[in-house]
């Protein structure tokens, strides 16, 4: 028997630094009844998560399909809780623990550990736990805890964040020795930027997540970069073209990209031709100008745009 913590799809940094902590914690604490607690990945890491991994030195964790899980294996789920964000085909049965930080969405067939906290990163919550039992992370795990909390948060500027996030985020830089929180904030932003290496298809599929509003499947991708401007002047009409792909193959009702500046705190929404114009227009005010939306300071896509667009979506039916 092994226990296998997992992120969710297209994993970012929280998702992947969550599932390593929460493994970390799990072999310290016999409490916690987890045999060989693993940390796995259901797809690649994205360009931030790789820069960290390869600047510490690190294997990137292993990638697991369903096939790969026995019968006996348990599931610990991290960052994620929604059916079509979880491994396709992971049997829900052995799913024993969840830890997130995102709106619950569960019909699972018994009770299972539920670690739900509306912090602004997984990894925060984690922390939280291994102060609870006195755990210590090492200065490298602590490393990639900082970067989660950072990048999840923005750098302390996206609405989710809280003063738990803070206060832990401190905590772990003294661990791992990083005075300067905004320099290391700028340099994951600026790895995260880095998307010269993948396709439009990969650019609009880099991390996103499929929401069920009601009736409506709506796919919304965030690209989070320092360079905004240049991103949408030089792969607007590929990421519409990979939008309208990825639309029809996962069924979608609604699709949208949102581009978020993180420097200077503004998003704009990529909008293709259809409904979603006017469900943007009337979700965020303002008027679509050549498939773009600029709904200002708004970076966070769990709190303050997939809301946004779930309201109007749902009025429409």
């Amino acid at each position: 028997m092994k226990t296998y913590i997992i992120g969710h799809k297209k994993p970012d940094t929280d998702a992947v630094v969550a599932a390593l902590a929460y493994a970390y914690l799990a072999k310290k604490l016999d409490c916690l009844g987890y045999k060989e607690p693993t940390a796995v990945i259901v797809d690649p890491l994205n360009p931030e998560t790789s820069y960290l991994f390869d600047k510490l030195k690190l294997a990137h964790p292993r990638l697991i399909s369903a096939d790969e899980i026995e019968p006996s294996d348990q599931i610990v789920l991290v960052d994620h809780n929604e059916a079509n964000q979880r491994l396709d085909n992971l049997n829900p049965d052995q799913i024993k623990e969840i830890i997130d930080h995102h709106k619950i969405n569960l019909n699972l067939s018994k009770p299972i550990f539920l670690n739900f906290k509306p912090w602004g990163s997984s990894v925060t919550i984690i922390y939280f736990m291994m102060s609870l039992f006195q755990v210590k992370p090492d200065k490298t795990l602590a490393t990639l805890m900082l970067a989660a909390i950072l990048s999840d948060t923005v750098g302390f500027k996206s609405a989710t964040t809280t003063d738990k996030d803070k206060e832990l985020a401190q905590e772990l830089a003294e661990i791992a020795q990083i005075d300067d929180l905004t320099g290391f904030a700028l340099e994951i932003f600026k790895a995260k930027s880095n998307v010269s290496q993948l396709s439009d298809y990969q650019l609009a599929t880099n991390d996103y997540k499929l929401f069920d509003f009601g009736k409506q499947k709506v796919f919304i991708n965030q690209v989070e970069t320092v360079e905004q401007k240049k991103l949408l002047e030089e792969r607007k009409a590929g990421l519409l073209t990979a939008l309208a792909k990825v639309k029809s193959e996962m069924a979608a009702d609604f699709a949208f990209i949102a581009v978020s500046d993180v420097l200077n705190v503004n998003t704009k929404l990529l909008v293709p031709n259809g409904p979603e114009i006017k469900i943007a227009q009337e979700a965020f005010g303002g008027e679509v100008i050549d498939h773009i939306l600029d709904i200002g300071g708004k970076l966070s896509r769990k709190k303050e745009i997939a809301p946004a667009l779930e309201k109007v979506i749902q009025l429409i039916g």
